[in-house]
């Protein structure tokens, strides 16, 4: 099955939404309606990246709740480990 832009697009909005990304949202809900969205299809979009950033922030602050500093799973990373790369290179 091949999606079609106008589902891309909508999909790219919800995934704008949860990367917190503003430029991205912009551009992709004017996608959107170039591709044949309409206003109702771009608001559901825009609602279950608000769901998916709330369920993802929600599960991020129980892990930082329940850390503790002397805790083996805060550890540093090297560059390579850590996909935003806030790791610094001098930690090996």
């Amino acid at each position: 099955m091949k999606l079609d832009n106008r589902i891309m697009e909508l999909i790219a909005i919800g995934a704008s939404i949860t990367a917190n990304c503003q430029p991205c949202l912009k551009s992709t809900i004017a996608l959107a309606l170039e591709s044949g969205a309409d206003k109702q299809e771009i608001a559901e979009a825009i609602e279950v990246g608000k769901r998916v950033r709330r369920g993802a922030g929600s599960k991020m602050d129980e892990l930082v709740s329940s850390l503790s500093l002397t805790d083996p799973l805060v550890t540093p990373l090297r560059n390579e480990e850590c996909a935003c790369g806030a790791a610094t290179e001098s930690v090996n």
